[in-house]
């Protein structure tokens, strides 16, 4: 079994999350005690948050690139952001790794087209629903991405840093992010890509009357499945 590394605390609550997949993942596939060999780099989100507000993304990847310097150093073969935002600065991570970054859009968009899914919606930070850095990985796979309109974007966003980065999960948030998913619908999504690691907090399959695609739970599966790869398997 490979080592994963993991460079998560954005937010803690998702985080946790990914343990919690990993561990069960590795029981599931092999079964007694069993669990996932994976270290943790955990920053300290609030820094991170306010790099993104001040737009001071460089310095942020470089926060995430020694993160992940660190991770390998304590002996990770692969290694993954834990958030979707921050792979904005997926390259700044990559490059300052010698074992493979796990590309979290990558993994979402293989299990949208498994799923026979081409046109899709995008729920997630503002960053991520507004800037290029995640849609463009999305369409280079071939996929058609929807965001919703300005007043469903702030919403969207609010709820994650306002609410569900603190653990905080509420009916009312559900309600309105369930209206924007609606939305999507109408506009012709024929899925819904939960693009923020919290989203899966409050939003699951009962919730939309179309496919879901929780991002953290397909990075985490897809971890799993690069873990136990044989090593013939690989590429």
């Amino acid at each position: 079994m490979k080592t994963i590394g993991l460079i998560g605390g954005m937010s803690w609550e998702s985080s946790a999350e990914y343990y919690r997949l990993l561990n069960e993942g590795v029981r599931e596939r092999l079964g007694g005690l069993h669990s996932a060999r994976c270290v943790l780099y955990s920053v300290d989100f609030a820094e991170i948050e306010q790099l993104q507000v001040n737009g001071e993304w460089e310095r942020a990847g470089g926060v995430l690139a020694a993160a992940a310097r660190g991770v390998e150093a304590a002996g990770a073969d692969l290694v993954l952001i834990c958030t979707n935002t921050m792979h904005k600065v997926a390259d700044q991570v990559e490059a300052a790794l010698s074992v493979p970054l796990l590309h979290l859009a990558d993994a979402t968009a293989e299990a949208v087209r498994a799923a026979g899914v081409t046109r899709v919606g995008l729920l997630g930070t503002a960053f991520t629903m507004e800037q290029d850095f995640y849609r463009e990985r999305l369409a280079g796979h071939g996929l058609d991405v929807l965001v919703p309109d300005d007043g469903g974007r702030d919403v969207v966003h609010r709820v994650i840093y306002e609410e569900l980065c603190l653990g905080v999960v509420r009916e009312e948030s559900r309600a309105a992010y369930q209206e924007v998913i609606r939305g999507l619908v109408g506009r012709g999504a024929e899925g819904v890509i939960l693009g923020c690691t919290e989203i899966e907090l409050l939003i699951g399959q009962a919730h939309s009357p179309v496919p879901v695609f929780p991002t953290t739970r397909l990075h985490a599966e897809a971890a799993v499945d690069a873990a136990l790869a044989a090593p013939a398997d690989r590429g």
